[in-house]
């Protein structure tokens, strides 16, 4: 173990926790929770070939035939550029597909296969069951009024 670490380990031991100042912060407790939330969603996704940004692209294109690749940047809060790359991840897996917009020849319309739409079903309910999991301290009543304080915090357009 590296001198820092141990120092770092022995200070946590001796003293408890080293963020104390820092739990009192909204902002650095719910990064702390977004971090446990995101690692364990990971770990889930990957059994089905994805990760956090191709899954929830996924699941607007599931839930929006023929939405294209710019609202889709914008419904997920994302860099058009990234998006190009998460859409033709999602191509080359089989998971969607292009066509051109006749209206507008510079933008694609995007549609999920049939294998698209089942290995968003399934990677659903196994992120479901991973919230149950990780949520279960909290109870239908608490997780309701969690997502309505998040909702206040980052209101959706």
């Amino acid at each position: 173990m590296a001198k820092a670490t141990k120092a770092a380990a022995q200070a946590v031991a001796e003293n408890g926790n080293l963020d104390t100042a820092l739990r009192g912060l909204v902002g650095y407790s719910m990064k702390r929770a977004t971090n446990m939330l995101q690692a364990d969603a990971s770990r889930v996704l990957d059994g089905y070939g994805l990760r956090i940004t191709t899954f929830s692209a996924l699941a607007v294109i599931c839930d929006h035939p023929d939405v294209t690749q710019s609202q889709i940047a914008a419904a997920l809060n994302m860099e058009r550029s990234n998006t190009v790359l998460i859409i033709d991840a999602l191509e080359q897996a089989g998971l969607i597909g292009r066509h051109r917009v006749p209206t507008d020849r510079r933008s694609y319309a995007l549609r999920a296969t049939l294998e698209g739409m089942k290995t968003r079903d399934a990677a659903l309910k196994a992120l479901a069951a991973h919230e149950d999991d990780m949520l279960r301290n909290l109870d239908q009543e608490e997780r309701a009024t969690l997502m309505a304080l998040m909702g206040k915090i980052a209101p959706r357009s």
